[in-house]
């Protein structure tokens, strides 16, 4: 099928930790052809940490799609009726993001871009990195493994003794997971061995 021309938002929400496995993904998806449109959460934007700066995890998503980041709710909100997606990925989800969006609220520019791809009844794909998805969170996910139109890059414990509850997504499997969800198909085996 490949990707060339389809319009994609890439959203990317705080899990800092898992940018260095986001990033190049991302890159793949501009040489693929694709139009990326990113779209950063409020935490993307405004916080440091030992992972790097706020500023310069914009400034690089920014140089990698040539685009400007979507930093605000009503900049947003066009992606659903006016400018409407092919295909949103949140890449990384925090389990703060996806307790939020298996509950239908709607309160940052991430959200508010996957609201408005799920009202044209196109595909979201979500790359969950949490370490609480087997804890708390696990009803949330289960929730959004259960409804239309979500998909799943294959996903599994990073950590099983240290961190039980802990899963994430195999990032090298974004490509292929946004191809199957164009097809509204979820890419199997969606539970896999986590290499870390």
């Amino acid at each position: 099928m490949g990707l060339e021309g389809k319009r994609i938002g890439f959203g990317i929400t705080g899990s800092h930790c898992t940018y260095d496995q986001v990033f190049p993904e991302l890159e793949k998806l501009v040489e693929s052809g694709a139009e990326v449109i990113p779209i950063v959460s409020y935490t993307v934007q405004n916080t440091d940490t030992k992972f790097g700066y706020a500023d310069d995890h914009v400034a690089k998503i920014e140089s990698i799609t040539g685009k400007r980041a979507i930093k605000t709710i009503p900049e947003a909100e066009p992606l659903g009726p006016a400018l409407p997606l092919d295909c949103m990925v949140i890449a990384p989800l925090t389990g703060n993001s996806m307790s939020k969006l298996a509950n239908a609220l709607t309160d940052t520019p991430v959200l508010m871009a996957s609201k408005a791809t799920i009202r044209n009844q196109n595909p979201v794909v979500l790359g969950i990195a949490t370490n609480d998805a087997l804890g708390m969170n696990g009803v949330n996910l289960m929730r959004l493994m259960a409804s239309k139109y979500y998909y799943f890059i294959p996903y599994g414990q990073d950590n099983p003794y240290k961190k039980p509850n802990s899963l994430v997504s195999d990032m090298g499997q974004l490509s292929a997971t946004i191809e199957s969800a164009l097809k509204h198909q979820q890419i199997q085996p969606v539970i896999i061995p986590h290499s870390g």
